[in-house]
């Protein structure tokens, strides 16, 4: 009987057609091995992979579960959850702040440019993740300002949000089925961090995941996001085209896949037509096939390009286009590609870039991809280790009972217990301590955007006193804009007071 594993991570992929779920480890060498591996249909409780039905989905859960606990001869206590779906995307943000002299820009002013970022209010939609773009100081634009001296400083960043109850569903249904969850990965960007390379990121290209329900694109350009969209088109939508010719879905997936063609030749079509079949259950002419799904392809590919457009680097992506996922096996896809974006740099990416390993076969064509880029995402382990067995009898003898400094085996066993109740005493502390802190910042926060420049600088003192270490900076431009507003708030008074002057003397 193998033995148990008790090093892993674990991950689940919420996907349009399949919910997979995948455990393996990070080796010395780079690679990774996979332990486990197990999938269930999600056609009936994900639709553009957003989950409708909680039920089903949280079924679904606990069966992958199970058995991959099965298979690792462990149990797992955590999994990483890749988030995707019709309503992820990008919102370009600009947030800028003023100074009154020069000031030399620090990581703590950047942090707080970034937090204010997030404070952006949005109806229904929630930020997942920010992708800072560049810092506009004076008239340069860089990408890392700190250490730079300016009176005004820009940052723009990159939003990526998606619809409030897609992570609130995904909760819910981990919760029913008593699964917690490590973290959140948005898979597009462990997609891009797995498959491009590092010239491809900073060259520019334009990374497209064909899935089931939604195509994803990613546009990169320098190393950073520029541009993502989701749009709701996919390979089940040639499928369902195919079926309207009265083929069983299977059947018609089937046909899409082993005879589908998304460029097809058009020199031989004088020649008597072909017929493809399925199982000798049904029958359809190349002709007609390959015409569906050039025309069903070609529409997706035209949304794809015209979210590239939206980018605004169409120009910029000098290498090229990097497709991925079930639909990019589609015979003559790249071919298709190059035909809508006039460009022949179009690259399949069958595999991740990292080395995959273990006895579970992992398909290499694209389709496992992104639960395998969310799997290298993770970073603790996920296995709930057994408790230990007690320990064995000592052997009699002094030599046993005592340490070597003389200290009793049992004395020795409660200095290390109050060390350790210690420790997460002291540490329980510091964290109350800086939450206290940065719940009274954001007060203050609150107070200079309510133009409250009085109770502003009460807070500031109270929170001076608390000595959190390595925030002079922060409290010290939390300080110039409380004076800053303190004098706009004078010139304001004076200036109404001299009004009133005035409409009391035409009185």
């Amino acid at each position: 009987m193998a033995a148990p594993t008790t090093d892993f991570i674990a991950a689940i992929e919420l996907g349009s057609s399949k919910i997979t779920g995948i455990a393996g480890k990070k080796l010395l060498d780079g690679s990774v091995q996979v332990l486990a591996l197990a999938s269930e249909s999600s056609d009936q409780c994900i639709r553009n992979g957003v989950i409708f039905n909680l039920d089903r989905t949280a079924q679904s859960l606990t069966s992958i579960i199970n058995r991959l606990e099965s298979t690792l001869k462990a149990e797992i206590g955590k999994v990483y959850v890749g988030v995707s779906g019709q309503s992820l995307r990008t919102l370009l943000h600009t947030q800028t702040e003023h100074f009154e002299e020069e000031t030399k820009i620090t990581q703590e002013l950047v942090d707080y440019l970034l937090d204010k970022n997030r404070e952006v209010p949005m109806v229904d939609q929630e930020i997942l993740e920010v992708a800072p773009q560049e810092y506009k100081v004076g008239n340069n634009l860089l990408v890392e300002p700190v250490g730079t001296l300016t009176d005004r400083i820009e940052g723009r960043f990159l939003n990526i949000i998606a619809k409030t109850n897609v992570k609130q569903n995904i909760d819910k249904c981990f919760k029913q089925a008593n699964i917690e969850i490590a973290d959140y990965i948005i898979s597009p960007l462990a997609l891009a961090e797995n498959v491009l390379s590092p010239t491809e990121r900073r060259s520019g290209c334009v990374l497209v995941d064909f899935g089931a329900d939604t195509t994803t694109i990613a546009v990169y350009h320098k190393n950073i996001l520029r541009h993502l969209a989701v749009i709701p088109l996919g390979g089940n939508n040639i499928t369902k085209d195919i079926c309207s010719q009265q083929i069983e879905e299977e059947d018609a997936e089937a046909l899409k896949v082993r005879y589908g063609d998304a460029w097809p030749d058009i020199i031989n079509t004088e020649e008597e037509d072909e017929t493809y079949t399925v199982g000798g259950r049904c029958s359809i002419e190349a002709s007609l096939l390959n015409k569906i799904v050039e025309a069903r392809t070609n529409e997706i590919l035209a949304n794809v390009w015209n979210q590239v457009m939206l980018s605004g680097y169409q120009d910029k992506l000098l290498a090229g286009a990097v497709l991925t996922g079930g639909g990019s096996n589609l015979k003559n896809i790249t071919v298709a590609f190059a035909n809508i974006k006039l460009t022949d740099k179009v690259r399949i990416a069958k595999e991740t870039l990292t080395n995959v390993k273990g006895n579970v076969e992992v398909s290499k064509d694209g389709t496992k991809n992104t639960i395998l880029s969310i799997l290298m995402s993770g970073k603790e382990n996920c296995c709930i280790p057994k408790q230990k067995e007690k320990a064995k009898e000592m052997p009699s003898g002094p030599e046993t009972l005592f340490t070597e400094e003389g200290e009793s085996a049992e004395e020795e066993n409660k200095r290390i217990v109050n060390e350790l109740k210690e420790k997460k005493l002291k540490e329980e502390a510091e964290k109350k301590l800086k939450e206290e802190y940065q719940q009274a910042v954001n007060e203050i926060k609150e107070l200079i955007e309510q133009k409250d420049h009085k109770e502003a600088k009460t807070r500031l003192e109270e929170i001076k006193q608390l000595g959190i270490k390595d925030k002079e900076e922060e409290i010290d431009v939390l300080e110039r804009a409380i004076k800053k507003l303190k004098k706009e708030n004078s010139i304001f008074g004076s200036l109404m007071t001299k009004i009133g002057q005035i409409l009391d003397e035409e009185k």
